[in-house]
Order: structure tokens, then C-alpha cells, then sequence
């Protein structure tokens, strides 16, 4: 679908962030007309007759953003982490689905595989930001690209370590697994295409404003 110059599309990742985003999409005048999570609809008029809602996968939401195919984009900064930037402007901190990259390990070992003579291996989802973050602590690691159940890998001595979203720890310590530590805190992030916000930037801005500021109460606990 291609929009006219004259409405604003925000691409939301249909999940986990959209219940979260909610009430700030809302509190900005944007709110979705029609429930996002159980419809199996793809683009949602809202509050504001000249904004719509596109729900895409997170990990699309950047590239949408990035072409032109959105004007705004909520993401988690994990996906984020895992780009260069190129293409929008990360507007606004949501504050909302928060939880951490974490670099985990088995509970049974006790010498750091880091520590050893041996390359150590990282598995992960997040390849960028794995190496990234070892680069700049000038470890040289070998680093192993998963889609899921990262977990399995240390428990089928298929990686050392895992790089992983974390909310409470659970699924870690159910797995036998440890935070080793805290490589980045991750949470919903308002970004806008370069383009749009200097053709739109009265508009963007002021539902970015206001979005912000409802995080900002919600934060306060108002």
C-alpha cells in the first residue's frame, strides 16, 4: 500500500511491544480504531484520520522505516543494535517492554571459557552487537549465528557462551544457564525516516513529543 504525502504511517512490530506501545500511541491522538493483536488485519486506521498503523515483524520495522514505507517506526532497540543507522533518526526512549542483552553461561562451569587458551564461541541472534561488544573490550571470540533456542547451545556444547534477551533471568536459570553480565538495557524505541521528518516535521514531532511524554508519566508512575 503507498501512502499519500499527506498522512503519516507508523509501523508497529506486531507483538509483545504493540500491547506495551498502546497506551502511548493513545495518549499522542493515534491510537488503532480496531484491537492489533487479535485482528488479522495489516494496516489500522486510528484517532487521527490522517495516521495509520502498519504491523509488520520487528525485525522489518527499520527497513520500512529506512525506505520510505513508514514515516514512523516502534521497535525494540535490540533490533536496533543489530543495524547501522542509516536511513532514520532514533527519536525517543519508550521506556516500555524493557529488558537486557545479557552474555549468559552455563551454572557448572567454573572457569570463564574467556579465560582459557582456547577461541571461545558465542552463540546468538544479535551477530552485530556480539561482536561489537567484544570488539570493544578487545576479545577476539568466534561468533555463531542462531534463530532460536539459543539456549540449547551451551547445554549441546555447541558455544561456550550465549548472547540473549533476558527479562527476569528465568528462562536462563531454567536452562542451567547464568548471567555472566549485562551487555546492553533494551526497550521500545521511537525512530523516524530522514525524509519524512523534514517534510512532516511538525506532525512527527508532535506525536513524538507527546508519545514521549506519556512514557515520561508512565515512568513517574503518574
Amino acid at each position: 500500500m503507498e501512502f499519500q504525502n499527506n498522512r503519516i504511517a507508523i509501523a508497529v512490530s506486531k507483538g509483545r511491544i504493540t500491547k506495551a506501545v498502546q497506551p502511548l500511541l493513545e495518549a499522542a491522538g493515534v491510537g488503532p480504531l480496531d484491537e492489533m493483536l487479535s485482528s488479522r488485519k495489516l494496516v489500522f486506521q486510528t484517532e487521527a484520520p490522517d495516521v495509520e498503523i502498519i504491523a509488520v515483524r520487528s525485525v522489518d520495522v527499520p527497513t520500512y522505516v529506512r525506505l520510505g514505507g513508514a514515516d514512523l517506526g516502534i521497535v525494540g532497540k535490540d533490533v536496533l543494535l543489530e543495524l547501522d543507522g542509516e536511513g532514520f533518526y532514533e527519536l525517543v526512549d519508550l521506556g516500555v517492554s524493557r529488558c537486557e542483552l545479557v552474555l549468559a553461561e552455563r551454572m557448572d562451569i567454573d572457569e570463564s571459557p574467556l579465560h582459557s587458551e582456547r577461541k571461545t564461541r558465542i552463540a546468538t541472534k544479535y551477530v552485530n552487537a556480539t561482536r561489537q561488544y567484544f570488539a570493544s573490550k578487545g576479545v577476539y571470540v568466534e561468533v555463531m549465528a542462531l534463530s532460536g533456542s539459543v539456549e540449547l547451545a551451551p547445554l549441546c556444547d555447541l558455544a561456550d557462551r550465549i548472547v540473549d534477551l533476558s527479562q527476569t533471568g528465568e528462562t536462563l536459570r531454567s536452562n542451567g544457564l547464568r548471567k555472566v553480565e549485562t551487555i546492553a538495557s533494551i526497550s521500545a524505541r521511537l525512530i523516524a525516516n530522514k525524509a519524512s521528518l523534514r517534510l512532516k516535521e511538525k506532525a512527527l514531532k508532535s506525536i513524538a513529543r507527546k508519545m514521549e511524554a506519556a512514557a515520561t508519566e508512565r515512568a513517574n508512575g503518574a
